[in-house]
Parts: C-alpha cells; sequence; structure tokens
C-alpha cells in the first residue's frame, strides 16, 4: 500500500458565543483537515484546531508546514508510521501540530486497515467511557455559579474556571462556583501564564480553602524554576499546560519538580505517538496527566478520547470538549458530549467519516 495523495482542507468555524481566558476572547476557530488516500482506496484522516495562545506557530505558518510535509510523504508505506515521523522530523523542525494532523490521519488510516479502533494500536482500551471536565470563562460570579450548577446538573464530575481577573476576582469567582455547588463537583482553576511568581503563590494561598483540586500553569510557560517555586509554596496540586511542548520540556519539569500533573494535548505533543510517549514518561516520575484541547472539531477529539482510553496516567475528567463549542463539525456523527461522558468507539480507526457537505460549507478561501 502507498500514499497516492493527501487533500488539506483549511476551515473556519464560528463558536457558539464568545469564549475568553487570560490570553484572548476567541468567536471562531480555525482548523485543518488532511484526508490521506492511498492505492488500495483506504483514507485516514486527521485534524488540528490551533490556538491562539496555546500553539507554538500560528494558524497559517501550521497550514504552510502542513502543505510542505505532505508532498514528501506521497509514495511512501502509510501503516510505517515510525518511518513518517522521521521523515518530517528531518524535513522541518519543530511544527508539531502540522505533524500531529498528518501523523493522526496515518494512525487511522492503519487502525483501518488493520480492522481495529485506534486504541488497539495503543494497546487498547482500559475503559469503556471517558469522563469530561466542563469550563466556566472570565464571568461574573454570579453567572459563574450558575454555569457550574449547569455542568453539575448534566453528568459533569468536574470543572475548570478562568483565571486572570485579579487575585480577589479570581478568589470570588471561585467562592461563588464553591458555594453553588457544594462538594458536588471538583473545581480545577487555570491562569493561562496570567501571573508573576509571587502573585501566583498569593492567588493559590487564597483559592485553599475553596478545595480547589489544580491550579494549571498560573506563570510564564518558560519559567519552569517559577512554577517550582509556586509548587513548593502552596497546598494545591499544579498543573503545566503551556510549559509542555515536546518531550524536552517534560523533562524540564521532570528535572526542576515544576508540576504535580501535566497537561497533553494530540496537537500540541505532534501526533498520538508521540503524546503517548510523554504520558508514560510523566508516570515514570510519578506526575499524573490530563488530555485535552479546549476548542475543535470531533476528529482531533476522538484522537484524545483513544489515548485517554488507552492511559491508566490520565485522569478522569478529559479536556477534549472542544465540540461542544463549536458552531458546526464537518463529520457525519459529531460527538454527543452534552452529559459528560463519551463511549469510547469501538469500530475500525479512530470512529469518525467525513460529511463532504460540511466540510465545503466551512472552506475557508483559498489564499
Amino acid at each position: 500500500m502507498r500514499i497516492t495523495g493527501i487533500d488539506i482542507h483549511p476551515l473556519a468555524i464560528p463558536l457558539k458565543g464568545v469564549f475568553r481566558n487570560a490570553h484572548d476572547a476567541k468567536t471562531r476557530q480555525e482548523s485543518i483537515v488532511v484526508r490521506v488516500r492511498t492505492d488500495e482506496g483506504l483514507t485516514g484522516l486527521g485534524n488540528v484546531d490551533p490556538d491562539p495562545g496555546h500553539s507554538e506557530e500560528s494558524f497559517s505558518e501550521t497550514l504552510k508546514a502542513v502543505r510542505t510535509l505532505a508532498p514528501d510523504l506521497t509514495g511512501w508505506d502509510p501503516l510505517n508510521l515510525s518511518a513518517a515521523l522521521d521523515l518530517m522530523d528531518r524535513r522541518l523542525p519543530r511544527h508539531l501540530d502540522a505533524k500531529a494532523v498528518l501523523e493522526m490521519a496515518l494512525f487511522d488510516l492503519k487502525a483501518k486497515a488493520l480492522g481495529q479502533p485506534a486504541h488497539s494500536l495503543l494497546g487498547g482500551r482500559l475503559k469503556e467511557e471517558v469522563r469530561l471536565n466542563g469550563w466556566i470563562g472570565l464571568l461574573e460570579p454570579d453567572s459563574a455559579a450558575r454555569e457550574a450548577l449547569g455542568w453539575r446538573d448534566a453528568g459533569f464530575g468536574s470543572v475548570k474556571i478562568k483565571m486572570g481577573s485579579g487575585i480577589e476576582a479570581d478568589r470570588d469567582r471561585v467562592a461563588a462556583v464553591r458555594e453553588a455547588v457544594g462538594s458536588g463537583l471538583k473545581l480545577r482553576v487555570d491562569a493561562n501564564e496570567a501571573y508573576g511568581v509571587d502573585e501566583a503563590i498569593r492567588l493559590g494561598k487564597a483559592l485553599a480553602p475553596l478545595d480547589v483540586a489544580l491550579l494549571e500553569q498560573p506563570v510564564s510557560r518558560s519559567d519552569y524554576g517559577g512554577l517550582a517555586r509556586v509548587r513548593r509554596a502552596i497546598d494545591i496540586p499544579v498543573m503545566a499546560d503551556e510549559a509542555i511542548v515536546g518531550p524536552q520540556t517534560l523533562v524540564e519539569v521532570i528535572r526542576k519538580e515544576a508540576a504535580d500533573i501535566v497537561k497533553v494535548k494530540v496537537m500540541k505533543q505532534g501526533g498520538i505517538t508521540r503524546t503517548v510517549r510523554m504520558v508514560y514518561m510523566a508516570e515514570a516520575a510519578g506526575i499524573g496527566c490530563v488530555i485535552g484541547h479546549g476548542f475543535g472539531l470531533t476528529i482531533n477529539t476522538l484522537a484524545e478520547i483513544h489515548v485517554a482510553a488507552s492511559c491508566g496516567n490520565i485522569m478522569d475528567g478529559c479536556e477534549s470538549v472542544g465540540p461542544l463549542k463549536m458552531g458546526g463539525d464537518v463529520v457525519e456523527q459529531p460527538l454527543d458530549l452534552k452529559e459528560g461522558r463519551v463511549p469510547v468507539p469501538n469500530g475500525p480507526g479512530l470512529g469518525a467519516e467525513l460529511a463532504e457537505s460540511e466540510l465545503a460549507r466551512w472552506a475557508m478561501p483559498a489564499p
């Protein structure tokens, strides 16, 4: 079997409202979908949803990198994922989002060729369903509390609350949520690099009485020493997110003892294979993992569902909830995440088929 072509589809899809965090405010998601074609008629799907403030490259840089890498893969064996990753690394340094969308499509194709679900290639699933984590943006306390009750009542067991409005405002938001939900919901808080080290420590101490499950990326992604200082000074577990890109960044977190938990994303880590390797690296160091990207389509989400189901070191409360925020999708059966859980697919591949009409509907104009 050989790759005969790779279709590349840049998309722009509106979100269901405005979503604000310490990085920006978003009203639409720009995504890339690829379809790998072969001489035997099998195809594989990949999708990434670059996120300003999180992705290392811009959407246009990622799209350019995908277009650069795709011709190099044409003619290659689509089942040899190691060779494909090696080729892409030699062709372009970094550009992990671009490599992820192509590796994801090859992973989907290989699983289909073997007649197996994607998680079977990772050793098999450990669970039949994956529990999800809700989210609350930078809202006033009363609004945040109402949203938290909605997530709880829908069936979610945990929720993330965005930080970055100032220590007192952030504390008041979390306090309102905790008062509204009682002990019936685990609360995560995410500062998206909004604070300096001393401020982050004050924030952590202010939140400590509110039974917070974790404090995510309170300081700059490049300040591993500062993250370690925050971790040592507060009683809330600290999670690194923006600080985690390739394996070398995880090694730095381990060396500096900078986090109790790390956040991984198939897109940001350069594909399914490399994400799983990093999950096992973290496990060997005694560090737990959360998986998930906050905005995006069903295909990318499915990739993370398969990883979450097959890795015991990934905590419940998967943050792969992008489809809940999207005003559209490009697959025949978009994931239904409204009840806070999703069954792990058992059909061949990732478990998605393209809806050609929707692909055309959300296509970006050719540059």
